[in-house]
């Protein structure tokens, strides 16, 4: 499954047995999505989530 990347427009290869959760990264300028659901056989992406680190305050 193709879908095309929000931020530069580059073609992303989700692959068919991807499931809700997945992340899935563009070659062209690695950013990250998430798979949020598979409709009629077409991905359903929103931007992965970059989780901050923490330093135990």
């Amino acid at each position: 499954m193709k879908t095309s990347c929000e931020v530069c427009g580059g073609e992303i290869d989700v692959p068919d047995d991807a499931i809700k959760g997945e992340i899935v990264s563009c070659p062209d300028c690695g950013s990250e999505y998430e798979v949020t659901e598979i409709k009629e056989g077409k991905p359903v992406l929103k931007p992965a989530e970059e989780i901050g680190e923490d330093w135990g305050e």
